[in-house]
C-alpha cells in the first residue's frame, strides 16, 4: 500500500512537472530578459549611440522610395555589427538576418520615409533637406529597430530561431510595405511586430488593442471640365467651380445619411485648385482628399459613392468629370487588424518591461492608416504605439507637424520592446514545436 501511495505521488509531481513545462513564459524569466535588455538599452555607451543614430537620421530625410543615405547609413550600422541583410528590396528597403537562419522566423519592421514638410523646430540638428522632414518620427523608428538589432546580435547565439530586421521605404502613401512583399522578401514569417511613436503617449506607456486598431485608407482626384467665361455673365459659362462645391458638399451625406451612425467612416477633401482671377470662371477646377473605413466593404462602397457623386453632381450643372483613384501610384491600405494572439503576447511582454499593466494601454481604433497592414493580411501581427511624450518638452504635438519634438528617452524603450518580443516569441515557438 505504501508502495502505491508513492508512485501516485511520484505520477501528481510528474504530471505537475510536464503541465508547468507548457508555460511558453515563465514570468521570472520573462522579467529577468526584459530588465536586462532595457538595463543594457540605458548604458550611457549605447543610449549616446542611439541619439547620434536618431540626430544623424533626422538631418537627413528623404521622401518614399528616395531613401538612399538612410539606406547607406543603416547597411554601415548593420556591417559594424556584423548582421547579413539583404538589399535593396522595393529600391531602397532591407531585410536583415539575425539567429541560425533556421524556422521560425520572426519580423521586426520600421519604416524609413519622411514628409514633404518644412521643420519649424529650431535645434542643433534640424533637417538639413529643405522642404522635407521627419515629422512621423521615422527616424526614431529606424533607430530603435537599430538597438535591437545589437541587442539581438548580442544573444544571437541563444535565439530559438531567426528574427528578421525589416527597414522598409514608402511607409508615407506609397505602399512601400506592399511592395516588399511583392518582391518575396517576407515570405515564410511566422509573424511581425511593429511600433510607431505617439507624441500623446507618455515616455515609459505603449498602447493597442486586438482586432482592428487602425482604418484602411484610399486617395482620390478628381478633375471637373466645363466651360470658362467672364464672371459677368455666368450664364454663358459652364461653371466648373459650383458643381465642384456642390459635389464636395454632397460627399459629406455619403457619411451623414448613407453610413450606420456606430461605423467609422471619413472622407476628407485636403485640396481644391481653380481659376487664377476672381472675375474669370475657369475652363477646369481639381480636388482631392482621402475616404477611410475600418473594413474593406467600408472601403469599397465609399470608393464607389464618391465617383458617382462626383460625375453626377457634374452632369447637374452640365460639366463632365473624372474621378482618379490612383491605385498604381497611391495604392489603397486596408485596416490594420492586430492578432489577438500576437497582440496578447506583445502585450505581456511590455507589461513586465514597463513595470505592469497601468503602462500598457488599451487605445480606442482610430482613422489614421498605416502600410503595416499589408503585413497584416499575409501573417500573424501586431502593431503598438509607444510613448514619447515629455512635458517639460512641449513634445506632445502631433505627428506631421512641422512643430513636432519627440523625446529621446524613447529609443532604449522601443529598442528594448522590439528585442524581448521577438526572443520571447521564438521561446515560445520552440516549446510548442517540441
Amino acid at each position: 500500500m505504501e508502495r502505491m501511495l508513492l508512485w501516485a505521488l511520484f505520477f501528481v509531481l510528474l504530471s505537475f512537472c510536464v503541465s508547468s513545462g507548457k508555460e511558453t513564459e515563465p514570468p521570472l524569466e520573462l522579467d529577468h530578459l526584459t530588465s536586462e535588455l532595457l538595463e543594457s538599452a540605458r548604458t550611457p555607451e549605447f543610449f549616446d549611440w542611439l541619439v547620434r543614430s536618431r540626430r544623424k537620421l533626422h538631418e537627413n530625410p528623404e521622401l518614399s522610395f528616395q531613401e538612399f543615405e538612410t539606406s547607406e547609413f543603416i547597411r554601415t550600422e548593420l556591417d559594424s555589427l556584423g548582421i547579413n541583410f539583404t538589399w535593396p528590396i522595393a529600391k531602397t528597403g532591407i531585410v536583415a538576418s539575425i539567429g541560425s537562419g533556421a524556422q521560425p522566423w520572426f519580423a521586426l519592421r520600421a519604416d524609413m520615409d519622411a514628409l514633404p514638410i518644412q521643420e519649424m523646430v529650431e535645434w542643433e540638428h534640424k533637417s538639413k533637406n529643405d522642404g522635407k522632414m521627419h515629422a512621423c518620427g521615422h527616424d526614431v523608428h529606424v533607430t530603435m529597430l537599430l538597438g535591437a538589432a545589437k541587442l539581438l546580435q548580442q544573444r544571437r547565439n541563444e535565439l530559438k530561431g531567426t528574427v528578421k530586421l525589416v527597414f522598409q521605404p514608402g511607409e508615407e502613401g506609397a505602399a512601400g510595405a506592399y511592395h516588399m512583399l511583392k518582391e518575396g522578401a517576407l515570405d515564410k514569417f511566422q509573424g511581425i511586430f511593429g511600433l510607431h511613436v505617439a507624441p500623446d503617449l507618455p515616455i515609459g506607456t505603449i498602447g493597442s488593442r486586438a482586432g482592428p486598431f487602425m482604418a484602411g485608407s484610399g486617395r482620390f482626384l478628381a478633375t471637373i471640365q466645363g466651360s470658362g467665361g467672364h464672371a459677368a455673365m455666368p450664364h454663358k459659362a459652364k461653371d466648373p467651380v459650383l458643381a465642384m462645391s456642390l459635389a464636395i458638399i454632397s460627399l459629406q451625406h455619403i457619411i451623414s445619411r448613407e453610413t450606420d451612425p456606430l461605423e467609422s467612416r471619413v472622407i476628407t477633401v485636403g485640396f481644391v485648385k481653380g481659376g487664377q482671377a476672381g472675375n474669370v470662371i475657369p475652363e477646369t477646377v481639381t480636388f482631392g482628399g482621402t475616404f477611410r473605413s475600418m473594413t474593406v466593404e467600408g472601403l469599397t462602397y465609399l470608393q464607389q459613392r464618391i465617383k458617382e457623386v462626383i460625375e453626377f453632381q457634374s452632369a447637374v450643372h452640365q460639366c463632365n468629370a473624372t474621378v482618379d483613384f490612383m491605385e498604381e501610384k497611391s495604392r489603397a491600405y486596408p485596416a490594420t487588424v492586430n492578432d489577438e494572439a500576437l497582440y496578447s503576447h506583445a502585450k505581456k511582454v511590455g507589461e513586465h518591461l514597463l513595470g505592469g499593466e497601468s503602462n500598457v494601454r488599451l487605445l480606442p481604433m482610430f482613422m489614421a492608416a498605416e502600410d503595416f497592414s499589408f503585413y497584416a493580411q499575409k501573417m500573424p501581427a501586431a502593431f503598438f504605439m509607444i510613448g514619447a511624450k515629455n512635458e517639460s518638452m512641449k513634445s506632445g504635438i502631433q505627428l506631421h507637424s512641422p512643430y513636432i519634438v519627440l523625446d529621446e528617452k524613447v529609443l532604449p524603450v522601443g529598442s528594448a520592446l522590439h528585442a524581448a518580443v521577438a526572443i520571447s516569441y521564438l521561446d515560445g515557438q520552440s516549446v510548442r514545436s517540441n
